[in-house]
């Protein structure tokens, strides 16, 4: 890989120096208690030992990040910029460009994409054989959760410091961003405005985030409908990007409806007039379905969604987030992180284990259901950030989804669920510059996903791995 020392670093706005001092004595100040409190002199765990590793990279790139240094300024008639090489792009639509194509970026955005031909330029980047393809998006995940000092599931009085809470917060957006992902939705945590916050001003590296900075339900401020409405407008001026509504009980309690058609007419009614999308998280075909008519943007895991459900979807326009498989094993597999913490309990990991494969089967039906935007969301908690793409593997090797449909569903169509389809998820002139780059092509070999080696968000480079000698043997998609 040919890789220029201009190019290497991202172009952002300089951080002054006055600001640069007071963020690194904050970090390091932070890292400090961070590091006594969460990891006391005894033996520790592997994941332990990974979240320290984890911290202390985060803190190493917060401060020496493109972000976090003073670089040049573009001259006005000499843009600075960036061209990126690669043997294979996929666009974001489905679509393969044709031979070696040079990207070409600038300000943040892709300014020019065209045939490679002659020598790489000064500031370009050689990806070599990877695949090049638009930064992933995942539409619902909780950056808020974590493993706390006592590798269980943070909950409120269990000991851990804001300082401590907002450095995991940080560590589960960074090993985010390092697996590919540029956007996600973070929905149902307050906490998500201040690293959302802290993201957009460089302060700290993670992907776009959009938030809801909570969540309602069927009892919110009382429950009746204009009750709904002003809670919306309440989220809506403490500067949510989306609103989340609870229309079921959790898997874990069997997912029946509860919130009534009223109640989701009032509470999606009022997101759309104040411009804001609503996303609904119903397992039962009757919440799902009240979700839809009630004309809410999306609804989420949908477990038990049946046909008439996803011909509902369809012909409404209602974007779908299933679940397949990270979610679910992430709770089995591990426990011991969350056992004894509200419901989860013996029954509700006996319904999960039930639900599983009903979650699988899901999304080969919603794949094949005509005109049913299947969007990706993984739901990802505590222990789960940064394998995101696990939930890809799983949608087409479990639920029979096609490859280059479960990219799509990953990059444009997920963009759209955002409203952001005309700023991310494309390769495409015009577009913002969040573009990753993969050993193999994930849209032959959905594994691929996994093995993510550059990431690149608004033009800045986050990631950008030595070449590897040799690539693993292609699988072949479904």
């Amino acid at each position: 890989m040919k890789v220029s020392r201009e190019a290497a670093t991202g172009r952002p706005p300089p951080m002054p120096n006055a600001e640069r001092r007071t963020a690194r004595s904050q970090a390091l100040n932070l890292a400090d208690v961070t590091t006594r409190r969460s990891f006391p002199e005894c033996p520790l765990t592997r994941a332990a030992m990974m979240r320290r590793r984890t911290l202390g990279l985060l803190m190493l790139v917060a401060i020496n990040s493109p972000s976090a240094k003073s670089q040049p300024t573009a001259h006005p008639d000499r843009p600075m910029r960036t061209v990126l090489r690669a043997q294979r792009v996929l666009d974001g639509t489905g679509r393969t460009l044709p031979g070696a194509t040079d990207i070409v970026v600038a300000d943040g955005r892709i300014i020019a994409i065209r045939p490679a031909t002659g020598p790489l330029p000064p500031e370009g980047i050689d990806l070599g054989r990877r695949t090049l393809l638009p930064g992933f998006i995942d539409t619902h995940v909780h950056l808020g959760w974590y493993l706390n000092h006592e590798e269980r599931l943070h909950t409120e009085g269990d000991g851990d410091s804001p300082a401590m809470s907002a450095m995991a917060q940080a560590s589960n957006a960074w090993v985010t961003l390092r697996a590919g992902f540029t956007t996600v939705q973070s929905i149902g945590e307050p906490e998500n405005a201040a690293l959302r916050d802290a993201i957009n001003r460089r302060h700290l590296p993670g992907p776009r985030v959009l938030t809801s900075l909570g969540s309602l339900n069927e009892r919110t401020r009382g429950g009746s409908p204009d009750s709904l409405r002003a809670a919306v407008r309440r989220f809506r001026q403490q500067g949510a990007d989306v609103i989340k509504i609870f229309a079921s009980k959790s898997i874990r309690d069997g997912g029946e409806a509860t919130m009534t058609p009223d109640q989701l007419l009032a509470a999606c009614g009022e997101s759309t007039i104040l411009g804001l999308r609503s996303v609904v998280h119903a397992h039962s075909a009757e919440s799902a379905q009240r979700a839809a008519r009630a004309g809410c943007t999306q609804v989420e895991h949908g477990v038990f969604a049946d046909d008439a459900t996803l011909a509902l979807f369809a012909e409404r326009g209602t974007y779908f987030d299933p679940q397949c498989g990270l979610v679910f094993r992430n709770y089995l597999d591990h426990k011991p992180w969350f056992e004894g913490i509200g419901n989860y309990n013996a029954a509700g990991f006996a319904a999960m284990e039930r639900a599983l494969p009903l979650a699988e089967a899901g999304i080969g039906r919603a794949a094949r259901t005509k005109n049913v935007r299947l969007v990706f969301g993984t739901d990802a908690v505590a222990g789960a950030h940064g394998r995101n793409a696990d939930e890809l593997v799983c949608r087409v090797r479990q639920g029979g989804q096609e490859a280059m449909d479960a990219i799509v569903s990953a990059t444009s169509r997920a963009a759209a669920s955002l409203s952001l389809d005309r700023e991310i998820g494309r390769v495409a002139v015009g577009y913002r510059a969040d573009l990753i780059a993969t050993d193999g092509d994930p849209s032959r070999d959905i594994e691929a996903s996994q093995r993510v080696r550059f990431v690149m968000r608004d033009g800045v480079i986050y990631r950008n791995d030595p070449s590897s000698p040799s690539l693993p043997p292609t699988r072949g998609s479904r």
